[in-house]
């Protein structure tokens, strides 16, 4: 089998798994105990205007007659197929869907960025370094680290994290964190406007210099709890494989042939170590889909993740399904992107032949 015809396979076997996704949040949400007119309308509505609402979402005939579940379900997997993600019924009414996620990603985004840095910067090179020398205090402090890290569950971090910076005068002998390189708060949401116009930072940097400065800053407690299971994961991982790699046949094989320890070490011993830490870096994105949830709403981040926690509390079953179905496609995409991957590193991996 090709790699290509391997793929194209893939995206076939794909479209079961983001039918049953989709259909699973729909059952979830519709049939759960949350009714979306009363979220719109709050307790106690006037019957009348409930009809009308009940009506315009299509979850009523104008006759007063409920729409029978079945026909709700084709109507809600006919938008979603056909990209017609309609409006939002509860979160911002009678706004595109479209526009309210564009409005929420720029945050997402900002924040999973940092996250990812975070742990590739510091878990793999850790990881890799505690490899390279086994035994010692640095691979005990690193090894000890890594543990930690993937020990501490995010929301309690988040929690801690918040406590500390807003008192760090306190904890941190006298470092006051929200006034350190410029003045911000732990919980807020960064302002990104710099992102929106970059052509702005060259006409005038010095303000948006100093906006993408405060922006990092907000947002690195968040990145750091964000990416803490995921770095101790690269740390520890990264270890194991190197030490691995180092006591193979074909390293063992160069260093006979004279060759120079740091050729061995880049050339031979990184390369190789990298192949199991492919889905872990992968996974990396799984992550951000479910942590973000949490640590936008501790740290008061206007992203998707707080999106999604909104509009699922509150019923409104466009914007969840609409999310759903791009966190589906987002994770199908990366599950065949981490094989091709696999590919790239390791050019021995192949496909089974039909």
């Amino acid at each position: 089998m090709s790699r290509w015809s391997y793929f194209a396979k893939r995206l076939v076997l794909s479209v079961p798994v983001l039918l049953f996704g989709t259909s699973l949040v729909f059952i979830i949400i519709r049939l759960g105990p949350i009714d979306p007119v009363s979220a719109i309308l709050g307790q106690n509505p006037d019957p009348r205007a409930y009809n009308n609402i009940a009506v315009q979402l299509g979850l009523q005939t104008p006759g007063g007659e409920p729409v029978p579940i079945w026909r709700q379900y084709i109507d809600y997997m006919t938008d979603l197929l056909t990209f017609d993600l309609g409006q939002s019924w509860v979160i911002k009414p009678s706004t595109g869907v479209y526009s309210i996620i564009a409005s929420r990603a720029p945050q997402t985004i900002w924040l999973g960025f940092w996250s990812v840095l975070i742990a590739l910067f510091i878990g793999i090179p850790l990881g890799f370094y505690a490899g390279l020398n086994p035994n010692t205090w640095s691979d005990y402090t690193a090894s000890f680290g890594g543990i930690v890290w993937r020990a501490m569950p995010n929301f309690w971090l988040a929690v801690i994290l918040v406590s500390v910076l807003s008192q760090s005068e306190n904890f941190l002998f006298g470092f006051d964190w929200q006034s350190f390189v410029t003045e911000t708060n732990v919980v807020t949401s960064p302002s990104l406007g710099f992102l929106t116009d970059p052509g702005q930072f060259v006409a005038n940097p010095g303000p948006t210099f100093e906006e993408f400065v405060a922006a990092t800053k907000q947002i690195l407690p968040a990145a750091l709890v964000l990416g803490s299971a995921s770095m101790g994961n690269e740390m520890r991982i990264g270890r194991t494989a190197v030490l691995e790699t180092i006591n193979s046949d074909y390293v063992e094989t160069a260093k006979a042939k004279g060759l120079p320890p740091r050729s061995i070490v880049w050339k031979h011993v990184f390369r190789n170590a990298l192949i199991p830490l492919v889905p872990i870096i992968t996974a990396e994105a799984f992550v951000l889909i479910g942590g973000s949830v949490l640590v936008e709403t501790v740290f008061a981040i206007n992203g998707i993740g707080k999106l999604f926690y909104e509009a699922i509390l509150n019923g409104d079953i466009p914007l969840v399904g609409s999310l759903t179905f791009f966190f589906i496609i987002l994770t199908l995409s990366l599950n065949i992107l981490q094989d091709f991957l696999y590919t790239v590193i390791d050019p021995r991996v192949g496909y089974e032949s039909d």
